[in-house]
């Protein structure tokens, strides 16, 4: 292909994650964009229920359409305690992904200035006027890339930030007993072995027989593959089932680290999503703060001319980078604290407020009534290693 055959758009994204089909969906919504040319690249058709998206809030969303499940209580436990928490005035909302991914495509399918290509990207390169984009396929020029393609090296090849994964399996099983609660989600359960790891198994279920059963390390090393599918296959025993059946499994790995992201992104190239640090760092919550992200997005550039846009100054950090710091330097170092670390915090805790905390919508009063029940001897020491960095 010559250049004369470069086919040329205002805005490109490469990777259509959920970051950029939750900002694409917005762009969409708010009707300012009709003047603008998209192109959406993706090796990825989008057509399979590949993960599960949760998220609280207290009001409903854009999304509100493809969330299947809500509750409005948890149970919280350890090898020592249990607790049922009262999520209200929040609802804890289930989306699974090809709901999503087939909402938001639906929204896009009739808009005309907006194309989606299944191919792979293999090269970006900024040059002073426009952004070129290489595919295995074809070529692309733009004059801004919204990047949601996650380079583990960046993070990973360097010490200053740890990095952590919050890592799982999960499977969707079908029980012959009536086992679970529908109208409990089994939120953190660190009763199993820990073995000198963060590990719980969460529980959503659908029905009195039907769940996702998920087992979850936040750790910097992966399992093999079957010692997930082993502590499942424990739990369900511990919870009386003998005879189910695996209607589908779901397992990923989400990279937990305060490294900052945003310092790649450049005039004309922002990092979204995991690529641009948008998930939480210190859960792997990635729904919540992608749809306040890209609602942010949106608006900065509606906010700015074309010819104003500079991609470098989207981002802001906050006071929450900071305390996600501290809690990932504790588990890096100590990696064994993590259910001490939330048991202490969900034990008396007041579940609305570590949401709003976990939102990173507190106050700074509201902020010291969260971190004062967590246990002060770790988090002292990470503070003054932190410090002398």
């Amino acid at each position: 292909m010559n250049s004369s055959q470069i086919k040329h758009f205002n805005y490109i994204f490469t990777g259509t994650g959920l970051a950029s089909l939750m900002t694409i969906y917005k762009m969409v919504l708010s009707g300012k964009f009709t003047d603008k040319t998209i192109l959406l690249l993706d090796q990825d058709l989008k057509k399979t229920n590949d993960r599960t998206w949760c998220f609280w809030e207290k009001t409903e969303s854009v999304w509100n359409p493809v969330v299947s499940k809500k509750w409005d209580s948890a149970l919280f436990a350890n090898e020592n305690f249990k607790r049922n928490l009262d999520f209200k005035p929040y609802t804890y909302n289930k989306i699974s992904g090809l709901d999503f991914y087939n909402f938001v495509f639906e929204a896009i399918s009739n808009q005309s200035n907006i194309t989606f290509l299944n191919e792979k990207v293999t090269d970006i390169n900024e040059l002073e006027t426009h952004v070129f984009v290489g595919t295995e396929e074809n070529r692309y020029t733009c004059d801004y890339l919204f990047n949601s393609i996650y380079t583990k090296a960046f993070a990973e090849s360097q010490t200053k930030y740890p990095v952590l994964q919050q890592h799982f399996t999960g499977w969707f099983v079908k029980s012959e007993s009536e086992v679970f609660n529908p109208d409990e989600v089994t939120f953190m359960d660190f009763s199993v072995e820990q073995k000198v790891n963060t590990r719980f198994m969460y529980v959503l279920p659908a029905s009195k027989t039907e769940a996702l059963v998920e087992y979850t390390l936040f750790s910097e090393k992966l399992l093999a593959a079957e010692e997930y599918e082993k502590e499942i296959q424990l739990y369900l025993k511990k919870l009386g089932i003998n005879k189910f059946e695996i209607i589908e499994k779901e397992q990923g790995s989400i990279p937990m680290t305060c490294y900052p992201f945003w310092k790649k992104n450049t005039k004309r190239v922002l990092n979204i999503g995991t690529a641009g640090g948008w998930t939480k760092a210190s859960t792997g919550y990635t729904f919540k703060n992608s749809d306040k992200k890209s609602s942010e997005l949106v608006k900065f550039l509606q906010n700015n001319t074309s010819a104003l846009l500079n991609m470098k100054v989207f981002h802001k950090k906050s006071r929450f980078w900071f305390y996600d710091l501290l809690l990932l330097d504790i588990l890096y170092r100590h990696n064994e604290l993590g259910s001490t670390v939330f048991s202490s915090l969900f034990r008396k805790g007041n579940p609305a407020l570590i949401f709003k905390f976990l939102d990173e919508e507190t106050s700074l009063a509201e902020d010291l009534k969260v971190i004062l029940k967590c246990p002060k001897l770790p988090f002292i020491k990470a503070l003054f290693r932190v410090a002398l960095k």
